[in-house]
């Protein structure tokens, strides 16, 4: 396999820094240097994931039929790799990386033509409802009920750890429509309205401090709440067999990109001057930190086009997917430990001072630059990244049983 990229391959790769150049725009880079999680405020992200469609470059991992780019894998990770190099949003997957590709293998043609072109468009915005509060790497146990009524199921119980949940028009949830002595035999995947009467969503306020409104995690919780039946996607009681396929695609992500990006960060800045008035970047220590970081980054970078390379010739990658989300999620982990350190005292601030003072309601100077005071709450962001999308010791499990052992 040849890791270099084609002469033809840098030339989209240039592309795709020409669009960056002109759509990436100072406020909007300001606006990130605060972010935590990689992404804006409501406006302003969905704004920019709408641009991303008007250029048809949100659905990269759709197939053409469907309305996809028709990038291969190596175009698909150029594509990441300069949008995490240029410290752009992050795209919110849940709608076109998590939820449509189950609603294209499991769905009807008429769910396909209903639900997918709004996605495609950037037109609706998608949460995921799956964790539940006794329910989380065991996801099994979910108690949420779906019962059916006619032809409609009434759902009752909450989700929790739902991201964006506040800014969501439509939730996919995985559901208990009946009780077998296999758990997993119950559960249904189900699409629902979050305008449904029933519904309501409670913050969860995290240690990074972000105001509410644009908290990234809520409860969501369900009384009696109303569901076609015609929106449930594959037969009842499949619900299991859709997880897991969405699964793949939540691990299966490229994390190299944002963790060179992040470390670049760190180098920027110990280069800044300290209360000592020695740069950080003098250390012995920490420069040798920094490259043994950088190490396993570009090891994590070889592994992952490896992986995208299986991807381009059909084959399927599995339990691949779970190392690449342990490693790019732990990995990941230590690059904002780093950055945390370099930053010192200065990751402390409230971070509510620095939104007042980028949204114009503080005259107040910030004792630091930006990038200095949010580099906490990237820090305490981060902590949850070996937990999401099935635990760390969850994904070494299915390695040792479907790799090691296979």
């Amino acid at each position: 396999m040849d890791l270099e990229f084609s002469a033809e391959e840098l030339k989209f790769r240039d592309e795709i820094r020409a669009w960056i150049a002109e759509n990436y725009t100072d406020d909007l880079k300001k606006r990130m240097a605060l972010s935590k999680t990689g992404s804006l405020d409501e406006a302003n992200q969905k704004a920019w994931q709408k641009k991303l469609a008007d250029k048809g470059w949100l659905v990269t991992n759709w197939p053409v039929e469907h309305g996809g780019p028709g990038w291969n894998q190596t175009q698909k990770y150029i594509y990441e790799m300069e949008m995490a190099l240029a410290g752009a949003p992050r795209m919110s997957s849940m709608g076109v990386r998590m939820c449509a590709p189950v609603i294209m293998k499991f769905g009807t043609e008429e769910q396909k033509q209903k639900f997918l072109p709004p996605i495609r468009n950037s037109e609706v915005w998608w949460c995921q409802g799956y964790s539940e509060p006794g329910s989380g790497s065991d996801l099994a146990s979910l108690s949420m009920t779906a019962k059916r009524e006619g032809d409609h199921y009434i759902l009752n119980g909450s989700k929790t750890w739902t991201t964006h949940a506040q800014w969501a028009d439509w939730i996919f949830c995985l559901v208990r429509t009946s009780k077998e002595e296999k758990k997993q035999n119950g559960i249904s995947f189900i699409l629902v309205d979050m305008k449904s009467p029933g519904i309501s969503i409670t913050p969860i306020n995290t240690l990074d401090d972000t105001p509410v409104g644009n908290q990234e995690i809520n409860s969501v919780f369900f009384d009696n709440v109303k569901v076609p039946v015609e929106n449930l996607i594959g037969k009842e009681g499949e619900g299991w067999t859709c997880a897991k396929y969405l699964l793949t695609f939540e691990r299966g992500s490229a994390y190299a990109p944002s963790n060179r990006n992040a470390l670049r960060k760190a180098r920027e800045i110990a280069k800044t001057e300290t209360a000592g008035g020695r740069p950080l970047i003098e250390d012995p220590d920490f420069v040798r930190k920094l490259a043994d970081l950088e190490i396993q980054i570009e090891a994590l970078d070889a592994t992952e086009r490896r992986i995208f390379d299986k991807l381009s010739s059909g084959q399927s990658v599995g339990a691949m997917s779970s190392l690449m989300k342990t490693r790019g999620s732990e990995i990941g982990q230590k690059v904002t430990e780093i950055v945390l350190e370099a930053a010192g005292v200065y990751g402390a601030p409230f971070v509510q001072d620095t939104y007042a003072h980028l949204e114009g309601r503080s005259n107040e100077p910030l004792p630091a630059p930006e990038h200095l005071i949010t580099s906490a709450g990237s820090y305490f962001n981060n902590r949850k990244t070996s937990i999401y999308a099935g635990s760390n010791e969850i994904q070494r499990n299915i390695m040792a049983q479907m790799i090691l052992a296979g």
